[in-house]
C-alpha cells in the first residue's frame, strides 16, 4: 500500500518532491466533534509517485511536509482548497504557498460555478471517481486497501486536471483572472476567526444596538470557549439560546435558568457564571460601542426591472467569454451597479469590468439593448447609439 506510516520515510518523500515544478494535495478530517479540523490522512502526488502520509501514526513528524508546503520553488494544487488550506494554517502557522485551486481556475476556464472535482475528473482526466467512500470514517485504523485507492484517487487524477486548466489559462491569457482568487485564500485573515467578529455569524433577530452589543459579547465568550475546549460551537451554547439570553439580558443566575435550552445546573455552574460576564460586560459598555445594525441596502424604486436585464446580460456575458458567472458578479453586485454607476464592486475593475461591467452601464444608459439573434435561438448586443 502506498501509505507512509512514519517520519523518516516522509522526510525522504518530501526531499523528492522538492525538485518537482508542481505538487497534487489534498486532505482527510473529520470535525464533528471538535472546533478544529482533525487532521486524518494527507495525500501528495508528484509527477511521478503519489502516496498517502498518516498523520495519525504513532511517532509521525509532520514538520517535514509543512516544510514542503512552504516551499515556494514549488507550486502547491489543490481542488476547493478552502478547508484544507485551513488544516494547514492551524497546524504548522502557515498557508502552503504558491497556490493553485483548480476549482476556481475551472470557473475561469468555463467549467460553471463551485465545479465538483468528480466533474473534472471525468472531463480532464477521462477518469471515474469512486464515490462509495464519501462518507468513510478516516480516523479508524487500520485503513483498508480501498481506502487508500480512493484517497489517492483525489491528487492521481488532479494532475491532468491541472496541466489541462494551465495550459487553457494560458492559451486564453487569463492566468491573471486568478490572481486576486488566489489572494483571498492565501491571506490568513481568511481562515481566523477573531472573537469579536463571531457575532456576525449569527442571525440576529433584533437590530436592537443594545441586542447585538450583549450578543456581541455572549458571541465572544462563546467562541474562545469552544477554541479553548476544542469543540463545536453548538456543543458549548447553541445558537438559539445565545439569542435568548441576548434578548433577555438575565443578570442572575435564576434569570439565566430560564432560558429555553438551559438547565439549571448550567446557570448556576462555571459556564453561566461567564455568560453572566459576558451580559454584565455588554451592558457596561458605552452606548458609542454599540454596534450598528446592519444597513439595509434596499432598491431603489423603480430598478427592479434594470437588476433584471443586468442579470440577463451577465449571462450572456459569461456565456460569450465561456466564464462562471459567480466569478464575475454576484446579484448584490448587480444591484449595486443598477444604483450606482461608480460602485465599489468587483464587477467594475479589471478584468470583470472588460467583459461585463463596461456593457452593464451602457446597457443600463440605453447605449446599447439585447434582443433576439436572428436564428431565433440566441441572444446578442444592439448598438442604439
Amino acid at each position: 500500500m502506498s501509505l507512509i506510516a512514519d517520519t523518516a520515510s516522509l522526510a525522504a518523500l518530501c526531499q523528492r518532491l522538492q525538485s518537482a515544478p508542481f505538487i497534487t494535495v489534498d486532505t482527510e478530517f473529520v470535525r464533528e466533534k471538535t472546533y478544529w479540523p482533525v487532521l486524518c490522512l494527507v495525500q501528495v502526488a508528484g509527477p511521478d509517485e503519489a502516496w498517502a502520509i498518516d498523520p495519525l501514526a504513532p511517532g509521525m513528524d509532520l514538520s517535514p511536509l509543512y516544510a514542503l508546503m512552504a516551499d515556494t520553488r514549488v507550486l502547491k494544487v489543490f481542488h476547493a482548497a478552502r478547508q484544507d488550506v485551513e488544516i494547514f494554517q492551524h497546524l504548522a502557522g502557515a498557508i502552503p504557498t504558491p497556490l493553485f485551486d483548480t476549482q476556481v481556475a475551472a470557473m475561469v476556464c468555463g467549467f460553471g460555478d463551485s465545479v465538483s472535482y468528480e466533474t473534472l475528473a471525468s472531463q480532464l482526466a477521462h477518469a471515474k471517481i469512486d464515490k462509495s467512500l464519501r462518507f468513510t470514517d478516516w480516523a479508524a485504523r487500520p485503513l483498508t486497501g480501498k481506502q487508500l485507492h480512493y484517497a489517492l484517487s483525489d491528487v492521481t487524477h488532479l494532475r491532468p486536471v491541472y496541466e489541462k486548466l494551465k495550459k487553457r489559462l494560458e492559451r486564453d491569457s487569463r492566468a491573471e483572472w486568478l490572481v486576486a482568487e488566489m489572494a483571498v485564500l492565501t491571506n490568513p485573515k481568511t481562515y481566523c476567526v477573531e472573537p469579536d467578529e463571531a457575532w456576525h455569524r449569527l442571525k440576529p433577530r433584533s437590530s436592537s444596538p443594545r441586542f447585538l452589543m450583549v450578543l456581541k459579547e455572549l458571541a465572544a465568550w462563546r467562541e474562545r470557549e469552544a477554541q479553548d475546549r476544542d469543540l463545536p460551537r453548538q456543543r458549548v451554547i447553541r445558537d438559539e439560546a445565545l439569542m435568548e439570553i441576548a434578548a433577555q439580558a438575565p443578570t442572575t443566575a435564576d434569570d439565566l435558568a430560564r432560558t429555553r435550552g438551559l438547565s439549571k445546573g448550567l446557570a448556576e455552574g462555571r459556564q453561566g457564571t461567564a455568560l453572566l460576564e459576558a451580559v454584565a460586560k455588554a451592558l457596561a459598555a458605552p452606548e458609542s460601542a454599540w454596534p450598528e445594525p446592519a444597513e439595509r441596502n434596499d432598491l431603489p424604486r423603480g430598478l427592479g426591472p434594470v437588476v433584471d436585464l443586468l442579470k440577463v446580460l451577465l449571462k450572456l456575458k459569461c456565456d460569450e467569454h465561456d466564464v462562471a458567472q459567480k466569478l464575475v458578479a454576484s446579484s448584490a453586485d448587480i444591484e449595486a451597479i443598477a444604483a450606482d454607476d461608480d460602485a465599489e464592486v468587483p464587477a467594475l475593475q479589471g478584468w470583470r469590468r472588460t467583459i461585463f461591467g463596461e456593457d452593464a452601464l451602457r446597457l443600463k444608459h440605453g447605449n446599447i439593448g439585447v434582443g433576439l439573434a436572428k436564428n431565433g435561438k440566441s441572444l446578442r448586443l444592439i448598438p442604439l447609439e
